[in-house]
């Protein structure tokens, strides 16, 4: 191992840092980094609430893009050189990071634009993909909800689910990210400070919608079903409103109501594999929007930048062009 410039995480801090390259082990790939996508996730990790899985990399970062440096004895050499993007169980927040060869999407074009579009890319194509396709099984002609449509996976989500032919709901704080979803596909825009269950009846002739992608948790639970069709999927990724509330039964029995939890990171290499192929299909159909570039250094800055009300989209770290 050689040592490499990364962020580490002090007093729930990302700072700048001296740290070893990882080695990749016989089926996978050592990435020289160029950007890293930023997520929800990373700040969960660094606040102490989000431990990555055993053996995992405990460095920040679930996706990157850069060009493969070396491979595994497992692996095509002829990789090396490529310029690819991925998804990571942690490390993206660094020089050097290694993936599965199983979870790189190959990349046509290499310019540092294209290297943040892509880091920004693969964890919320992936969770966009499994949960709206591979658990609630979302088709052509369904109705799908997707809360925070301005967010990192959020607009990806409406993206993909245009795609699938759904008609597509979306929340969002303001006018101005309102329109913006719309150009992204959102057949609907609902402000989530107003009455959602209303709007969503109101916007169905009181059907309810087929699917919900939720990013609130708790807080948003008793609204999400009743917002939903009978028959109705909720998959919840996320508990920006709390880890928890209570559960009105009767309607989940009534209205035959499936209420899904849902995590990428933990899953096993072969689950994401799957994921990743299936997800593949639309790499390429989906644009990323990048909101800010920041560079490594400034991480922290990033991290911030998540939570801003302004921010739309993605928030990627600039590796190559950082030091």
């Amino acid at each position: 191992m050689f040592p490499m410039r990364a962020i580490d995480v002090r007093n729930y801090v990302p700072v700048p840092a001296d740290l070893p390259a990882p080695t990749p082990g016989p089926d996978d790939v050592l990435i020289n980094v160029v950007a890293a996508g930023v997520n929800r996730a990373d700040l969960h990790q660094a606040a102490g609430a989000y431990p990555p899985p055993r053996g995992a990399s405990p460095i920040l970062g679930l996706e990157c893009a850069g060009v493969v440096e070396a491979v595994g004895d497992e692996v095509d050499p002829g990789l090396v050189g490529r310029p690819v993007a991925a998804l990571l169980e942690g490390g993206g927040y660094a020089e050097y990071a290694v993936a599965p060869v199983t979870q790189l999407f190959m990349l046509d074009d290499a310019s540092p634009a294209d290297f943040a579009a892509a880091a920004a890319l693969p964890e919320a194509l992936c969770t966009a993909w499994y949960n709206l396709v591979g658990i609630c099984g979302l088709r052509k002609g369904q109705s799908v909800l997707i809360h925070g449509g301005s967010g990192g996976v959020g607009h990806i989500a409406i993206q993909l689910a245009k795609l699938l032919g759904a008609r597509v709901l979306t929340t969002v704080g303001s006018a101005a990210k309102g329109e913006r979803c719309r150009e992204l596909g959102a057949d609907v825009v609902i402000n989530y400070n107003d009455d959602v269950p209303a709007a969503i009846v109101a916007a169905t002739e009181g059907w309810g919608v087929n699917v919900i992608l939720d990013v609130l948790g708790g807080g948003a639970l008793a609204d999400n079903l009743k917002s939903l069709a009978v028959g109705g999927q909720l998959a919840i990724i996320g508990t920006q409103k709390g880890r928890r509330a209570d559960l009105d039964i009767g309607r989940l029995l009534m209205r035959r109501l499936t209420v899904h939890g849902s995590t990428l990171r933990a899953r096993s290499v072969n689950e994401k594999a799957w994921i990743v192929a299936n997800a593949a299909e639309y790499w390429g159909r989906v644009t990323p929007v990048v909101d800010a570039v920041v560079p490594l250094e400034r991480a922290e800055k990033a991290h911030r930048l998540i939570n801003e009300e302004k921010t739309f989209g993605k928030i990627v770290l600039d590796v190559a062009l950082s030091g």
